[in-house]
């Protein structure tokens, strides 16, 4: 997947990070919305398992640059969009609220298995320790590898068909 660069007036871009606030997302998420409310829940999978791997690839040059919070919260959004995906994929649906998006978990955790739910725990940590700045570069390599574990497996099943 190729990635552009896109340079909005700071107004617009200051706009759009209210709008995805003010609608509990994240400003990748919104804007992926906004683009992708054309397409059909497959699809959309797709582009959401997509946003996530990119979430992923920003999160390793964060880690490696020393950027400790920034890698946490993309692993955050990489996981959410995970099972945002996963939802699409499965059920057809927006996920709308946390309460959905551990519901999803807990479905996932039960049809792929227990080890979501590690993953999922582990991304929800990284939320945490985005805002609270508690973790070091030690606990974002581990819940790195839990989260890239549930990407890749989210990825290999929204997009064989």
């Amino acid at each position: 997947m190729a990635t552009t660069v896109l340079k909005l007036p700071p107004s617009l871009v200051k706009r759009l990070r209210e709008k995805a606030e003010s609608r509990g997302l994240s400003f990748e998420e919104y804007v992926l919305e906004l683009l992708s409310s054309d397409l059909d829940p497959r699809e959309r999978a797709r582009e959401y398992i997509e946003a996530a791997m990119d979430l992923l690839k920003q999160a390793r040059e964060e880690l490696e640059k020393g950027g400790i919070r920034q890698a946490a919260e993309k692993l955050w959004g990489a996981t959410a969009l995970a099972v945002k995906a996963y939802a699409w994929w499965r059920e057809g649906k927006r996920l709308a609220s946390h309460g959905e998006l551990w519901e999803c978990m807990r479905r996932m955790a039960r049809e792929i298995g227990k080890w979501i739910r590690d993953a999922f725990y582990a991304g929800h940590a990284m939320h945490t320790c985005f805002y609270e700045g508690w973790c070091n570069e030690e606990d974002v390599g581990e819940a790195f590898e839990r989260i890239e574990r549930l990407v890749r497996v989210v990825k290999d099943t929204v997009t064989t068909e």
